[in-house]
């Protein structure tokens, strides 16, 4: 197993993550990870200042984000990671825009089906302050427990915003190989994430979409998970890569990791590294 610490998957307050790029930046270089990827949720917004913070920093920064699709009506999300300063693009920035439009459009249906379905009754204008950028799920599970409401962080998730609630509201439909093309143009490495968490589709499915690689080495995987995966990309010859899919430091949130928690073999990560370079 390799000596370098990696993480190409993990998430600031400019989506639903806790801490600032910035903070996310010091958090990395605390646990001596040198290769780092910024990838929130459906916006650009923290890639600056997280670029800035890592520039006098022992560390590789790669700036980055995490593309919501849909394939199979299941939630598909898709890595990007940007070659270069593409991500700054106008165009890029429109479209993000129109999707966090729709994505706080999309937290008021959950909000007002938290009430009709659950009796859970929640401020929508708290809810959106508590998001500095996008507005996501975790955002409604902390007001869920900001309000009072005695229930753990998985427990609202599993039983109240997850996929198959009377609440859930899907986010806006990409494509995945829609989603696949808009990152490429952008000139990003496209990885599919966490295809331990794909229920609905084979994971066949993605095989012939035009992704360069599957994040094989994710928090959730089992061992089981992470070898079936990892031989999957290396007969298919797609990159490997690993995430910890940080959010921030809960007692209570087992779905996330830590920054630097996952490790991968040296080949993988010099593989991942000459092709993001080429």
């Amino acid at each position: 197993m390799n000596t370098t610490k990696i993480d190409l998957h993990c998430h600031s307050n400019a989506s639903d993550g806790k801490y600032s790029p910035a903070e996310i930046i010091n958090r990395a270089y605390k646990n001596n990870v040198k290769i780092l990827a910024l990838t929130d949720h459906d916006t650009i917004k923290g890639l600056s200042s997280a670029l800035e913070e890592a520039k006098n920093k022992d560390m590789i920064f790669i700036p980055g984000i995490e593309l919501s699709t849909f394939h199979n009506n299941e939630s598909i999300h898709v890595l990007g990671y940007f070659k270069d300063d593409s991500y700054k693009n106008s165009e890029l920035a429109s479209f993000l825009s129109d999707l966090n439009k729709k994505r706080k459009e999309r937290a008021i249906k959950i909000i007002h089906n938290l009430d009709t379905y659950y009796n859970i009754k929640l401020d929508v204008d708290k809810v959106l302050s508590l998001a500095n950028g996008v507005v996501a799920r975790p955002h409604i599970a902390k007001a869920i427990i900001d309000a009072g409401y005695n229930y753990e962080w998985d427990y609202i998730f599993d039983n109240f915003i997850c996929n198959n609630s009377k609440a859930y509201v899907p986010n806006e439909k990409i494509s995945t190989e829609e989603g696949i093309k808009l990152l490429k143009k952008y000139n990003c490495v496209v990885v599919l994430a966490h295809p331990v968490l794909i229920k609905k589709s084979p994971i066949t499915d993605f095989l012939s979409m035009g992704f360069d690689g599957f994040e094989a080495y994710y928090f959730q995987n089992f061992k089981k998970d992470t070898e079936r995966l990892s031989g999957i990309c290396n007969v298919n010859n797609l990159l490997c890569t690993c995430g910890s899919d940080f959010h921030g430091i809960d007692d209570n949130d087992s779905k996330h990791g830590d920054i630097g928690d996952m490790k991968m073999p040296e080949k993988y990560i010099d593989e991942f590294l000459k092709f993001y370079n080429s």
